[in-house]
């Protein structure tokens, strides 16, 4: 669809639409600027946010389905669940960028969004971010990208088709899908003009999210704190489109990802419905590694009572340290 080619500098045809916005709080270890990203087809909301000190690194995040992209900037107790702060802290850049139909991004009809469309997307924003750099800031020689869910698998697809990363993470992905459980989660999938909140009036019917109610029992785990579950359904639950969902499952199945050639870390929760493989480490990487070649030096991680939604665990920093650790591995 021609969506978007490296040719095409995201700093060229980016537009800012808020410049210099911080966030509220002043212990925020990043400085924040949200900002519109046009692509030939249309608009990704992002929200870049550079660290303290000065950086050559960032890594590109974008969300799963039903989700926008608050999941990596959690907007209640930020120092406990912002992934987005954590990378901060740690001296990482960071660019949030919504899908389609999600956040500030463009809603093109819904049956012309798609995984791949989005995997274009990522390659082009990766190119603009290592050749011109992004609002003010200076090229950057490392980036990474980073999904959840239907994001990790459009990662894959980024990758395969040639995005320059420096590194790929897969949070919510395995090719060892529980079906009894994923059926489950796909039983509360609704049109999304049909639910209350008017964030969703006017969406055509082939955007989807998640009934009222209903994502505690499909993604949290165990002792989710009340108040971030509350903030889930009311500001971070979004869409996602059947074609994105079919499109961005071929990434989990078959031989694929053997052709990714730069460092892979794969995150998964003990307590993920979705998955079939994710009781302990040693059992996702056995499950995993014949997927990947020796390039990507495969490194997996499971947190302790996590459900799908790591963002939200209560022992979230235990997850967020791990990445650190293996982004600073990776040098």
């Amino acid at each position: 669809m021609g969506f978007v080619r490296a040719a095409v500098a995201v700093a060229v045809s980016m537009t800012v639409a808020l410049a210099g916005v911080a966030h509220a709080e002043s212990t925020d270890p990043g400085h924040c600027q949200d900002m519109q990203l046009s692509v030939s087809d249309g608009e990704l909301g992002a929200r870049l946010c550079t660290p303290q000190r000065t950086t050559d690194t960032v890594l590109m995040l974008m969300p799963g389905a039903a989700i926008n992209a608050l999941y990596w900037d959690w907007p209640v107790e930020s120092q406990t669940y912002s992934f987005r702060r954590a990378l901060n802290a740690a001296g990482f850049a960071v660019l949030l960028v919504d899908r389609f139909g999600t956040g500030s991004s463009s809603r093109p009809p819904s049956f012309t969004v798609t995984s791949p469309r989005e995997a274009e997307a990522v390659a082009g924003i990766v190119a603009g971010l290592r050749r011109d750099g992004l609002a003010e800031h200076p090229p950057f020689r490392r980036v990474l990208y980073g999904g959840v869910s239907l994001s990790s698998g459009i990662g894959v697809l980024a990758a395969v088709g040639g995005a320059q990363l420096d590194g790929l993470l897969l949070t919510g992905y395995s090719h060892s899908i529980d079906l009894l459980g994923t059926l489950a989660a796909a039983t509360t999938f609704r049109p999304a003009a049909t639910d209350p909140d008017p964030r969703f009036a006017g969406y055509d019917l082939g955007y989807l999210t998640t009934a009222p109610g209903t994502r505690e029992r499909s993604f949290a785990g165990p002792g989710t704190d009340p108040a971030v579950l509350i903030a889930d359904e009311v500001h971070v639950k979004d869409t996602f489109t059947p074609a994105e969902m079919l499109t961005g499952l071929t990434s989990t199945v078959g031989p694929m990802t053997r052709q990714i050639t730069v460092p892979v870390m794969i995150v998964n929760g003990s307590e993920d419905k979705l998955c079939s493989v994710c009781a302990s480490p040693d059992a996702l990487y056995t499950a995993e590694a014949p997927y990947f070649a020796p390039a990507a030096r495969l490194r997996a991680y499971v947190l302790p009572g996590s459900g799908h939604a790591l963002a939200i665990a209560p022992n979230t920093r235990d997850y967020q340290g791990a990445v650190i650790e293996w982004i600073n591995s990776l040098e």
